[in-house]
Formats: C-alpha cells, structure tokens, sequence
C-alpha cells in the first residue's frame, strides 16, 4: 500500500494514538492543508480541549537525523519562537508538534490595522536578525544547516529549474541552442556573485505563509531547509513574498529597519540594496520555477495566481538595472509580462 494514501494515514494515526496513550483521551482527528511537500498533516483535538498536530512523511523516519528535529534544536538554543516538538514514531514517519492554530502572516494581515500590519512585519525582520546573530554564535558541525549553503551549483541549479519548469513546461518556450548558452552565461554571473557574499544562517523559505500568528506573537514554521547564504536572502523572501504585496515605501522602510538592526554606517544601504534586488531576482525566477513545477508536474493548479505579483517583482529588477537588459529581451522573447 503506498504510505500516502488515506487509507495508511489512518492506520499510521491510530498506532501513534495509541502507543502514545492519548487514544485514551477521546482524540478527534481532522486533516489540515497541506504544503507543496510530501508530508500530510493532521490535527488532534482531544477531550480536555488541547490539540497537537500530526506531520506525517511519506515513510519512516530516523529522528536522530532528521533535517526538522536538528534545526529545531538550533533554533530553540537561539530563542526563536518555533513549534514544540511533543513526540515522534519513526516506523511510522510521525512528528506531533505543538499546534500553532491556522492563522498564518498572511492570513492575519486581512483583519490586521496599518499600524499592526507594521509591527507585524518589523516582527518578522527583527526575527531574521536575531537569526543571523545567533547563527553566527552557535556555528557547529553537529547542526545541518552549517553543513550546506547556497553556492553556484545550488543558485545555478535553482535558475535552470526556472528555465526547466517554467519557460519550457508551463509557458511552452522553445529555446534555440544560442538562447541556452545566453542565458547559462547569465546564470553563471547570478550565481557567482551571490555566492562570493559573506554568508549567514537563513531559514530559506522565509515567507508570510511561514510565520504563524499564535499567543500574540510570530512562530516560525517549515525550517528545515536552513542553511548558510546571503543576507539579503530571507529578507528578500518576506519582503519580494509571492502571497504577499507591499508598497514600494514599506518595502525600503523595513531594509532601512533591518540595516538599523545591523548598525549598518548610511553609506552601506544603496550597496545592501543592489545586493537585496539581485537576490531577489534569482529567489523570485527560482519561485516561478517551483509554480511551474507544481502545475505542471504535480498538477497543483493552485499557485497560477501567485505567478503574476512575482513575474512583476522580476520585471522591476530587470527594469530597474542596466546589466540584465541582454537577460531581460532573452526572457522576455517568451514571457510577454517580462517585456
């Protein structure tokens, strides 16, 4: 029986319940939106009004090295607010985390007042600062996420999924050979000097559906993909959000705030932010990529309606610097928003 299907999620739940004794406390379990992984998740309500939630994988796990459970303990060292890991069954790919509710960032931005929509996001940024502080206190070949970065041939490969998933599957471009080589030798700059940049600790998938509004305060979720990177890159991917618009004046208040938090002299910010739009470009073709893939491959239609905000956040940057105008006609011959 393949592990995804319901019929295992089921049985998987109920021998957890009950090897874990809270099948004695009348548990209801309900299922949970999912994310663009193979992991299901599940909620238990339990009779005295408590609730865990479930993550299950697509098989058995080995906690002891499990990328979540080792940055969770990187991350719990530094304070950051993140779920409680409550148990585990590796024969079953079972991890029951502390339940933060369903609203996200993005969700509690709807009911949220202007000025609780900029305590919000000064929130999060102070939060990747605290990271990048800590990341550099804690440094240790025992955490996985000091053992990876985000180097040419991870940035190269990111930008030729964009090219694989997203210019030839989902809008169809037919690239000539000259077309290919073009753009390697523009992926190959992209990833060079982003790569030569001093690096720090990053959450990787920074984002407002990856920060959750529980007890008054921001939780940070969907972690394990930390590594070592840029430090424009998890500032890039709250403030350049797919799911999420900000103005154009929020977006410099907050680099203004996060460089403040850095103590960062005046004279660095034009330089941060040259360096924030090109991490930004590569971080917003990458997620184009992710769309592409999800619709095409995994035929999960739901991310089409977050590929215009990022073919537009692409397009500014393009726009904005002289030195992608040969990238910019290269792409744009395919993608019309690009033009």
């Amino acid at each position: 029986m393949d592990d995804r299907t319901p019929e295992s999620h089921a049985g998987r739940i109920d021998r957890y319940l009950i090897e874990s004794g809270l099948s004695a406390r009348k548990p209801r379990v309900l299922p949970l939106t999912g994310d663009a992984s193979d992991r299901r998740y599940f909620r238990v309500l339990l009779d005295d009004g408590a609730s865990i939630v479930l993550a299950l994988h697509a098989g058995p796990i080995d906690f002891k090295t499990l990328p979540f459970a080792n940055v969770a303990d990187l991350l719990q060292q530094m304070r950051l607010p993140v779920p409680s890991i409550l148990g585990h069954s590796d024969s079953d790919g079972i991890l029951a985390l502390q339940d933060l509710g369903d609203v996200t960032l993005q969700a509690h931005l709807g009911a949220a007042t202007a000025t609780e929509h900029a305590a919000l996001y000064r929130e999060a940024v102070s939060l990747i600062d605290n990271l990048q502080r800590h990341g550099v206190e804690l440094e240790s070949e025992r955490f996985i996420p000091y053992q990876i970065a985000f180097d040419i041939e991870k940035l190269t490969w990111e930008l030729e999924f964009f090219v694989k998933h997203f210019l030839l599957a989902y809008r169809g471009a037919q690239l000539s050979d000259t077309d290919r080589e073009l753009l390697a030798a523009e992926w190959s700059e992209i990833a060079k000097e982003l790569a030569s940049e001093p690096r720090v600790l990053c959450h990787r998938d920074y984002h407002s559906r990856n920060l959750m509004w529980h007890d008054s305060r921001l939780y940070v979720i969907d972690f394990q993909d930390a590594r070592l990177g840029p430090d424009t890159y998890d500032l890039v991917s709250l403030l350049r959000d797919s799911y999420v618009d900000l103005t154009d004046l929020e977006v410099d208040d907050l680099i203004a705030y996060f460089l403040a938090l850095k103590k960062a002299a005046p004279s660095e910010a034009a330089e941060f932010r040259r360096r924030f739009d090109l991490m930004a470009l590569q971080r917003n073709l990458k997620a184009l990529g992710t769309f592409g893939y999800q619709t095409t491959t995994r035929g999960n239609p739901v991310y089409i309606q977050y590929i215009p905000r990022t073919l537009r956040y692409a397009r500014t940057n393009l726009q904005k610097y002289d030195r992608f105008s040969r990238l910019r006609e290269l792409l744009a011959a395919h993608v019309e928003e690009l033009r």
